[in-house]
């Protein structure tokens, strides 16, 4: 970690309770710039910029999915990986309850509630992988072992190309 000052958000906090390593990468945010903006900022291949998605199956209860940048998640099968009826992408308002987040700046680290967290099997494949920190134009480089430190995570394998 660098000595230079960077947000301490619930997800950084998280990370230093675990004692994860990582990296800061603060860059421009743009509204609706999404990972194409992230990967474009910090010079990074967009495949290893992780989305973090909120998510609620047919009850309302929240769920998260980490997704590779470049990729679109399978509902449906998704839904079936989980053994629930339906799901779907939570309105901002709905995911900022579960997670305590703003929308462009939702970090699987330190959600307001606990919720599930599923992630796309080859995240774990990657040498480093880059997600949200906590704050709209704020990532974390980390490693997927010491996301897997940090988080409990249900291996899916539901991504499609975008």
């Amino acid at each position: 970690m660098s000595k230079e000052k960077y947000p301490v958000t619930q997800a950084i906090r998280l990370l230093r309770q675990h004692k994860i390593n990582f990296i800061p990468r603060p860059y421009r945010y743009e509204e609706r710039g999404g990972t194409a903006t992230s990967a474009r900022e910090l010079q990074v291949d967009e495949h290893q910029v992780i989305k973090t998605l909120v998510m609620e199956d047919e009850q309302g209860a929240g769920l998260i999915v980490l997704m590779h940048g470049d990729m679109v998640v399978s509902q449906k099968n998704l839904a079936r990986q989980t053994g629930a009826k339906q799901i779907t992408p939570c309105t901002p308002k709905n995911a900022e309850a579960h997670t305590g987040y703003q929308t462009g700046g939702t970090s699987p680290f330190g959600t307001r509630k606990p919720l599930p967290v599923y992630v796309e099997k080859s995240i774990l494949d990657l040498k480093q992988l880059y997600i949200n920190g906590g704050k709209r134009g704020y990532l974390v480089e980390i490693t997927p072992s010491d996301l897997t430190r940090a988080l409990q995570l249900t291996v899916v394998e539901v991504g499609m190309s975008a």
